[in-house]
C-alpha cells in the first residue's frame, strides 16, 4: 500500500529553504497536496482544520519542536494515527530512540534526496499495511 498522490502532507521545518527541497521532492514523486508550517505549535493549529496524511518535520524548531509535536499528536485521539516522519541532521541514538518510544513512524537523517524520501515513505506505508492486516 502506498500513500494517494492527493492526501494531503503537512511539512514543519521552520526552514524555509528545507521546506522548499521537502515540498520539491514531494511534487517529483507526485504529491501536489502540501502544506507547510515553521514548527510544531503552527502545525498542530493546521491539524485541527485539516486532516492530513503523512507529517514529515524536522526535530529542531521553536519554540515547539518536531519531537514535542510528535508527543503531542500521539496524546490526541483525533491525531494519534497520523503517520509520522521525523527529519533531523543528527543521528544520535538517544534521539531516534526518543522519537521511536515517542511513536514516530520512520527516521530521515539530512541530507536526503529524492529515493530516500521516496523509500521513507513507503516504508510507513508498508509497515501500516502490515500491521493492519
Amino acid at each position: 500500500m502506498s500513500l494517494d498522490p492527493n492526501t494531503p502532507i503537512l511539512v514543519v521545518d521552520d526552514y524555509k529553504t528545507m521546506v522548499k527541497i521537502v515540498r520539491h521532492l514531494l511534487g517529483q514523486l507526485g504529491y501536489k497536496n502540501v502544506d507547510d508550517a515553521s514548527n510544531g505549535a503552527e502545525a498542530f493549529d493546521k491539524m485541527q482544520t485539516k486532516q492530513y496524511g503523512l507529517v514529515i518535520s524536522d526535530w529542531n524548531m521553536e519554540p515547539v519542536t518536531g519531537y514535542e509535536l510528535l508527543k503531542r499528536m500521539r496524546a490526541s485521539d483525533a491525531h494519534a494515527d497520523i503517520p509520522f516522519i521525523m527529519v533531523t541532521a543528527e543521528s544520535k541514538p538517544e534521539n531516534i530512540t526518543a522519537a521511536r518510544r515517542a511513536g514516530v513512524n520512520n527516521y530521515l537523517i539530512k541530507p536526503f534526496n529524492q529515493q530516500s524520501l521516496k523509500s521513507k515513505i513507503d516504508q510507513v506505508f508498508d509497515n501500516a499495511k502490515t500491521a493492519a492486516a
